[in-house]
């Protein structure tokens, strides 16, 4: 589970994805907005997997848009924003892509920037590593 601490205390479900540059959140309503000279995305999230409730209004600070191409090939430009992210209780920065991905299994992808930013290794051998029960049991093997 993924919690990014500026946007909401509900973790989020994730998909690891290696193939993927930047990391992708499912957000809609998305609107840009100035204030005090600084560039901000407002937008609505579904922090919970596959419930549209609840929908959250949030905010984030706004770096610029880039074209993402998707893995059937298609590209679109997105909106990316700076957020803390919080993965298995490591807290660091990271850039997120904002990205309908309601038709996705999952609402949040962890592309291989974040992992690299994290210093964290990928053993997919395993499934679910930061969830607390699979922690405890890991920590009980050793």
């Amino acid at each position: 589970m993924v919690f990014f601490p500026e946007l909401t205390d509900i973790p989020i479900k994730a998909k690891v994805d290696t193939g993927a540059r930047t990391t992708a959140l499912h957000a809609f309503n998305v609107e840009k907005k100035r204030e005090k000279g600084k560039v901000w995305v407002y937008f609505d999230i579904h922090p919970i997997q596959k419930s549209a409730r609840p929908t959250k209004r949030v905010k984030a600070k706004f770096i610029e848009e880039r074209t993402i191409k998707s893995s059937v090939g298609t590209e679109t430009v997105r909106p990316v924003v700076d957020l803390e992210i919080d993965i298995g209780g490591k807290r660091f920065r990271t850039e997120v892509t904002l990205v309908n991905r309601d038709m996705m299994g999952f609402r949040l992808l962890i592309g291989r920037q974040t992992l690299m930013n994290g210093k964290y290794l990928v053993d997919v051998s395993h499934s679910f590593l930061t969830h607390p029960k699979t922690v405890k049991k890991l920590k009980d093997k050793k």
